[in-house]
């Protein structure tokens, strides 16, 4: 059975900061160079007990001519681009203490684009679910969420890539599980996933494999917060979390008795666009740029997820084949 529930809090990290509470007086993010950190990890430098890293890596950037020549005329003389962002937890995107200051990779690199190109970035946080439809009708110019590419969403939005994340697996500490390297492991379990994403499409359309195997289903357990898929874990309501790589990796060393299971598969995370924007070559070529001048790895040095970087901004490029499994 899929379970659908609504968890309260606007502000995702509010929900999270209320879980993690008690963790954070107990538990500092964890260490290791952040250049040799598997992807994921919380290795931000100078982010002690949970604070998140305020280091300034964009002012620096300059604006990258060739890119801003491709942009479309009329945005040049609009001279700004909005971006509908949503807000869940480090180090994708999160509040700081202000409870205002959007910070995280996505808003590094909104910031370090929008730069490189002469513009003036606007940005305004919305609910993930309402993003992609929100593009397609033309009210944002860009959008940002640690969307993964698929071959659906290709079908209707257009993606410039600028990391790799994916989909990963957390359970309490004294679950028998160790990874799930196969679906069928979670038969029986209850899964909490995010609403609209990657995690709830994968689960339902695989939720026939434990019939098949004589097995009783799993329960998809849906959340519109990210904070909420953490507290259903922690009370018990959840047996597993299934939500972004890097997502999980941080989110377990800020809670006490949470583990980490393993990375069950990887995507490309690009901007959102709707289909057929002429903005995709210019921001391209813009994150390109910040690869060449240092900006890209100063970006993920920041956020403790060098294992996240890509070798090149690709724009829609084919969906990474899911595990055979």
């Amino acid at each position: 059975m899929s379970t659908r529930t609504s968890s309260g809090p606007a502000r995702t990290t509010a929900a999270f900061a209320l879980i993690t509470a008690a963790a954070l007086a107990l538990t500092a993010c964890s260490g290791g160079d952040p250049a040799t950190a598997p992807a994921g990890a919380s290795g931000a430098p100078g982010a002690a007990k949970g604070a998140l890293p305020t280091e300034d890596v964009v002012s620096g950037v300059r604006k990258n001519d060739a890119a801003a020549k491709l942009l479309p005329a009329d945005v040049r003389q609009r001279g700004s681009l909005t971006f509908a962002a949503s807000v869940a937890t480090p180090p994708s995107s999160a509040y700081l203490p202000d409870g205002t200051t959007v910070v995280g990779v996505d808003a590094d690199f909104s910031a370090a684009v929008t730069k490189a190109l002469g513009l003036e970035l606007k940005r305004e946080v919305v609910g993930f679910e309402a993003i992609l439809p929100a593009l397609g009708s033309g009210k944002y110019d860009v959008g940002t969420g640690n969307f993964g590419v698929t071959e659906e969403r290709r079908k209707t939005i257009d993606f410039v890539t600028y990391v790799n994340d994916g989909q990963g697996f957390a359970a309490r500490a004294d679950s028998t599980l160790k990874a799930v390297t196969d679906l069928t492991q979670l038969c029986g379990l209850k899964v909490a996933v995010n609403a609209g994403t990657t995690f709830e499409r994968t689960l339902e359309k695989n939720k026939g494999r434990c019939a098949q195997a004589g097995l009783k289903p799993y329960e998809v357990n849906v959340y519109s917060e990210t904070g909420a898929i953490w507290m259903s874990l922690r009370q018990g309501r959840s047996d597993v979390v299934m939500n972004t790589i890097n997502g999980v990796r941080y989110a377990v060393t800020q809670q006490p008795n949470v583990k980490f299971l393993n990375e069950y598969r990887r995507l490309d995370v690009g901007f959102a666009f709707r289909k057929g924007t002429p903005l995709a070559p210019a921001f391209q070529a813009a994150v390109n740029g910040l690869k060449a001048d240092g900006t890209y790895d100063r970006i993920l040095r920041k956020w403790g997820v060098t294992g996240s970087a890509i070798a090149r901004s690709e724009i829609s490029p084919p969906e990474i084949p899911a595990p055979t499994k």
